[in-house]
């Protein structure tokens, strides 16, 4: 029987009637919890110039919560390379790993989490090339390792601190074309399944047969990322759906920046297209109670081959996302497993 670990993608979310600050604190208040509850691992990601989201620096925020954990992993999910120096990246997290050894995670996606414009903010030297996403890289992994760059100088040059471990490596998929990367260099593998329900099964697939090992990493390791809801009151979930439903077909229509709740859409009506739209979104989600989560879940990890589900929720208090991870985590007897 598989065994399955579940783990927190925080995306930090801003929910009508709060605000930023109030969402940072929210995501030490779950941290401690789902330290607690034994998840896995706890990411947080990486956007910019949105009015809905509060953090565009994971490395600030795990460095943050490491002070409030004992055990859950911290991690990017992830640091979109194009934006920053690599060796800055390099030490950033052997700084992190340095304060929370064998705790620290370093997920890497190749886009900008943000609009061209504000990418060109962060990083006006980034030609958004995959070429230069790959040479980031096999740079960060030499940096990692206390090894000279290639091609950049005779002078050996070292990211520091110089620690005894390394953070584990992730790369970030949510079309499939990083798996081939995540193989050849040799590291664990996430797919994005609530950015783009198509093609996991095929990524996973051809990650573990091209995967080849690593310093850091031995065998594949994979996970798949979700949006998900768990309540034992129906009405809850009925609310969650729609707000999900709802979210999702507004970014199809440009609207990234609406914060609202359920009375500002429950009465909203779909026309034929944009009920196919909610259909196929939803293959990016699993909703439901505790039961209905669990069968949910076990597909999942079942139809794709993996063992770990990394879970980002979005509710309109946070009483019921906490709640949320506490059903999540009863239901899958987590702090028996950790």
């Amino acid at each position: 029987m598989r065994k399955i670990k579940l783990s927190v993608l925080d995306q930090t979310p801003i929910r009508k009637g709060s605000n930023a600050s109030e969402s940072l604190q929210e995501s030490i208040q779950l941290a401690k919890l789902t330290d607690r509850l034994g998840y896995t691992r706890y990411w947080l990601s990486e956007h910019h110039n949105s009015k809905t989201l509060a953090s565009g620096s994971p490395e600030i925020m795990i460095a943050r919560l490491g002070a409030e954990t004992e055990r859950i992993r911290l991690g990017s999910g992830g640091m979109m390379m194009p934006n920053h120096s690599t060796f800055r990246v390099a030490e950033n997290f052997k700084v992190l790993e340095g304060l929370y050894p064998n705790r620290i995670d370093l997920g890497m996606g190749r886009a900008p989490g943000t609009d061209r414009l504000t990418a060109h903010l962060l990083n006006p030297s980034n030609q958004f090339a995959p070429k230069d996403y790959i040479q980031q890289l096999r740079d960060l992994q030499q940096l990692l390792n206390d090894e000279p760059l290639e091609g950049i100088s005779e002078v050996k040059v070292s990211a520091i601190p110089i620690v005894n471990t390394n953070p584990d490596l992730w790369i970030l998929t949510s079309s499939g074309e990083s798996a081939l990367i995540a193989a050849h260099f040799g590291m664990a593998l996430s797919f994005a399944q609530f950015i783009n329900p198509v093609g996991c099964a095929n990524a996973i697939a051809n990650y573990k047969k091209q995967f080849k090992p690593s310093a850091e990493l031995n065998e594949p390791q994979t996970s798949v990322g979700i949006f998900a809801f768990c309540s034992d009151d129906e009405e809850k979930v009925k609310r969650a759906q729609a707000l999900m439903d709802y979210r999702l077909l507004s970014f199809e229509r440009g609207k990234f920046d609406q914060i609202y709740g359920y009375d500002d859409i429950k009465d909203e009506l779909y026309d034929a297209q944009e009920q196919q739209r909610i259909l196929f979104n939803r293959q990016r989600m699993a909703v439901g109670t505790p039961a209905q989560m669990k069968q949910q879940i076990e597909k999942l990890c079942d139809d794709f081959d993996t063992d770990e589900i990394i879970i980002s929720t979005f509710t309109e208090n946070a009483e019921d996302r906490f709640r949320s991870y506490e059903l999540l985590a009863e239901v899958f007897d987590l702090q028996n497993h950790a």
